[in-house]
């Protein structure tokens, strides 16, 4: 008998998004709607299984831990790319590694989303409301104000779009983005210590990669506003987070509103709880009921063509 694992099905949408049937009548199908953090725990947890179904980068598998799973054949990742596979190895390995497409408008409705919850300051109002009382704040005006955005690609040239219509200025640098592509996308090409210092609203939008990683670092941080706002809805390890948590403490800058972190789930204790200037969502950008249905859609898919021995979209 066939067994399939899905992994890391939070709030055990994974069997509703998609028809497994065809996929259950011909392999056993478990899900875990826990993470499992330590690698030897997770080899212990995944050494009965035949494939492995990964939502995104929720739970790495790295050389070290798919050498100790010599009965896996088959993984069926979620999205185009998955940093925290070792797709080397697994190759390797004779482990098939699957594909899915991906939804690209979940990311920058929920940078809106924070954007606007920072300004307005919605969760401060709405818990006052419930408690019985009324306004405590006063909202920050995006219209007139200075939008940066680090990372001008797909989501990036969506998120300046919005910006554009509520009358922000929409300034943009990333490594290799040039004037021409910038103006394409509605935003002004600045250098990245202009970019900094000019930004009331601080949205990154950048791949991960060791060119990246650390990219908005201490002195980085220095440079901007402490009237100003940073959003990562990418990926935690482009911001210095220890930098980062030092400067919200310093209240060098005015908050971050976060959905990205070095450590996911972020640790019960991690500052990032308890500082008042941060928003923080749990890594929900691309949770979406269109992208659970694409990405579980897909990965059944997948797991049928494995089943069948047909092509496969590899990543």
């Amino acid at each position: 008998m066939i067994e399939i694992a899905v992994l890391d099905d939070y709030q055990g949408a994974a069997l509703d998004s998609a028809d497994w049937s065809a996929v259950r009548a011909r392999a056993g199908v478990t899900v875990f709607r826990d993470h499992v953090d330590d690698p030897a725990a997770l080899v212990q947890r995944l050494a009965g299984f035949d494939a492995v179904c990964v939502m995104r980068e929720r739970t790495p598998l790295p050389a070290a831990v798919l050498e100790r799973l010599p009965r896996l054949r088959f993984i069926a990742s979620t999205g185009t790319r998955n940093a925290s596979l070792d797709l080397a190895a697994a190759r390797a390995r004779g482990i098939i590694v699957s594909a899915t497409r991906s939804a690209a408008n979940g990311a920058p409705e929920l940078t809106w989303a924070l954007i606007h919850a920072a300004a307005r300051h919605i969760p401060a109002e709405a818990a006052s409301l419930r408690a019985g009382g009324w306004q405590v704040g006063v909202g920050a005006d995006l219209a007139g104000s200075t939008l940066a955005i680090m990372g001008l690609g797909a989501i990036g040239s969506r998120v300046a779009a919005v910006g554009r219509a509520f009358g922000m200025t929409v300034i943009a640098w990333s490594q290799n983005l040039t004037a021409e592509a910038a103006a394409a996308a509605g935003a002004v090409l600045v250098d990245k210590a202009t970019l900094l210092r000019e930004a009331d609203w601080l949205t990154i939008h950048l791949v991960l990669s060791e060119r990246s990683r650390g990219i908005v670092g201490a002195g980085d941080l220095a440079l901007m506003k402490p009237s100003a706002w940073l959003i990562n809805t990418s990926r935690g390890p482009l911001v210095d987070e220890a930098a980062l948590v030092d400067a919200l403490e310093r209240r060098a800058i005015a908050g971050a509103a976060l959905d990205v972190f070095d450590r996911e789930p972020l640790p019960p204790a991690h500052p990032f709880r308890r500082l008042a200037n941060v928003l923080a969502t749990p890594h929900v950008g691309f949770v979406t009921r269109r992208t659970y249905a694409l990405f579980y859609g897909e990965t059944v898919e997948n797991l049928l063509a494995w089943l069948d021995g047909a092509p496969i979209r590899v990543m």
